[in-house]
C-alpha cells in the first residue's frame, strides 16, 4: 500500500499541478509588472529625484518590456482557433460541397445517371481532401506552429523570469543549437515508439503505454522552456523524467486526453496549440515531486541510444570524407 501511494499522489499532484497555469496566467502579467517597477534601475538622477517628489509616475526602463504573457496566450488561442475550425469548417462546409457539386453537374451533363455522380464523388473525395490538406491547410498550419514557437518563447521567459530570475542557458551557441536539434530528433523517435507499442497485440497495454508516452512527452514539452533556461542538457532532463515518471504522467494527462478526443490529427495538433500556453506557465509554477528513482521508467533511454548511433555515424561519416 505504501509503495502504491507513492506512485499515487505524485500522479495527483502532477495533475493539479498542470490545471495551475490556468489560474495563474491570468494575475502573472500584474506582478511581473508590480515587480519590474520596484526593482532598482540605473536612471537619471534628476528624473529619479523627481519622481520621488511625485511630479511623474514611475515608468519602466527601456530595458524592461512589459509583460505579456495573458496576451500572447489569448493571441496564440484566436490564432489555432482560426487557422483550426475556421479552416475545417471553410473545407468541409463550402469547399467540398462546391466540389461535389461540380462533379454531379458534370455527370448530369454527360448523361450519367445520378447514382454515377455519386459514385464518382466517393472516389474523388479522398483526393480532393487530401490536396486540400497538402496545399493550404498544411502550409497554414505550419505557419501558425512557427507564429506559435515565437510567442511560446516569449510566454516561457516571462514566466521563468518572474519565479528563477535570468535565463542561464546553455554555455555556448554551437552547444545550444546542437541540443535542440538531437532534441526535436529525440521527440520524433519517441512518437514513433510509441505508435509501434501501441500496435503491440495486447491492445490494452498497448494502448496504456502509449497513454503514458504522450503524457511524459506533453511534460518534457512543457517543462523544456524552463530547464532549458536554467541551462539543463537534454539527457538531464530526460533522466529527471524517467526517474520522477509518476509526477510526470499526471501533468501532462490532461493535455494527452485533450489531444486524443478527435480522430483528426489535425484537430488534435490545433487543441494541443490553443492550451499550450497553460502547459508552459504551469510548468513554470511547479516543483516536481521527486522520487527515490528505485523504479525509474527509461521510456526515452532507446530513443536516445537510436539517435546517438545514427548522429555518431552520420558525424564519424562527415569527417571522413
Amino acid at each position: 500500500m505504501r509503495g502504491l501511494k507513492s506512485f499515487v499522489l505524485p500522479m495527483f499532484q502532477g495533475l493539479v499541478d498542470s490545471l495551475r497555469g490556468a489560474v495563474v496566467i491570468l494575475t502573472i502579467d500584474k506582478e511581473i509588472n508590480e515587480r519590474l517597477k520596484k526593482s532598482p534601475t540605473r536612471t537619471d538622477p534628476r528624473r529619479r529625484s523627481d519622481n520621488n517628489h511625485g511630479s511623474s509616475p514611475a515608468k519602466l526602463p527601456k530595458n524592461q518590456r512589459e509583460s505579456q504573457v495573458l496576451k500572447r496566450t489569448f493571441q496564440c488561442m484566436v490564432l489555432n482557433f482560426s487557422v483550426c475550425f475556421l479552416g475545417i469548417i471553410f473545407v468541409n462546409y463550402m469547399l467540398l460541397p462546391i466540389v461535389m457539386l461540380f462533379i454531379k453537374q458534370f455527370a448530369s451533363l454527360c448523361s450519367f445517371s445520378d447514382n454515377t455522380g455519386e459514385t464518382m464523388w466517393s472516389f474523388v473525395q479522398p483526393v480532393v481532401t487530401v490536396i486540400i490538406d497538402v496545399l493550404w491547410l498544411l502550409p497554414m498550419f505550419l505557419l501558425s506552429r512557427i507564429v506559435n514557437a515565437l510567442w511560446f518563447q516569449d510566454i516561457a521567459d516571462s514566466a521563468y523570469r518572474y519565479r528563477q530570475g535570468r535565463p542561464m542557458l546553455l554555455s555556448s551557441v554551437s552547444k545550444l543549437i546542437a541540443d535542440m536539434l538531437f532534441s526535436f530528433a529525440v521527440q520524433i523517435l519517441f512518437v514513433a515508439q510509441a505508435f509501434i507499442i501501441s500496435m503491440l497485440p495486447l491492445s490494452p497495454i498497448g494502448e496504456i503505454l502509449q497513454f503514458i508516452h504522450l503524457c511524459l512527452l506533453y511534460s518534457l514539452y512543457a517543462f523544456e522552456y524552463k530547464w532549458f533556461n536554467m541551462g539543463w542538457e537534454l539527457h538531464r532532463r530526460l533522466e529527471f523524467i524517467e526517474n520522477n515518471w509518476p509526477y510526470f504522467v499526471g501533468f501532462g494527462l490532461p493535455m494527452t486526453v485533450a489531444t486524443r478526443m478527435h480522430p483528426s490529427i489535425f484537430v488534435n495538433g490545433c487543441v494541443f496549440a490553443i492550451f499550450f500556453p497553460i502547459s508552459i506557465v504551469s510548468g513554470n509554477e511547479a516543483e516536481p515531486v521527486t522520487l527515490d528513482a528505485e523504479y525509474p521508467l527509461r521510456l526515452f533511454s532507446p530513443v536516445v541510444a537510436v539517435a546517438n548511433t545514427v548522429t555518431n555515424r552520420y558525424i564519424g561519416a562527415s569527417k571522413r570524407r
